[in-house]
């Protein structure tokens, strides 16, 4: 199963409920990871060298310094970008999905919007 990272301001709901519905799934916050107040290309390398693809709702920043580490050719296990316009119950699904239904790297080097449709 994958393994996310939540970024700093990523909705809490949405992860009490992954996790509510599936406590195997792999996912940590940056706050956990004693991470909180470092910037995206940090918070984006510790989830390169652990394997966790980033779960964000950070489409200013976050993203483009995804992109710089794909050009770079650096790891980057995936990130997904969840509007916060998404209905909390569509994102825990999607994520769901995502943790139970992906292979091991599927998702490297990807820059994703949820919902996938």
């Amino acid at each position: 199963m994958v393994k996310f990272l939540a970024d700093e301001n990523f909705n809490n709901q949405i992860i009490r409920g992954v996790l509510r519905q599936n406590p195997d799934v792999g996912i940590v916050r940056v706050q956990d990871v004693e991470l909180s107040g470092v910037d995206d290309p940090t918070v984006l390398a510790w989830a390169a060298e652990e394997g966790r693809i980033v779960l964000t709702h950070d489409v200013a920043t976050m993203i483009t310094f995804a992109y710089q580490r794909i050009q770079a050719e650096l790891p980057m296990p995936g990130l997904f970008e969840v509007s916060r316009r998404v209905p909390v119950g569509l994102a825990i699904e999607e994520i769901l999905l995502i943790a139970e239904c992906s292979l091991e790297g599927e998702w490297e080097g990807q820059v994703r919007f949820l919902p996938l449709r």
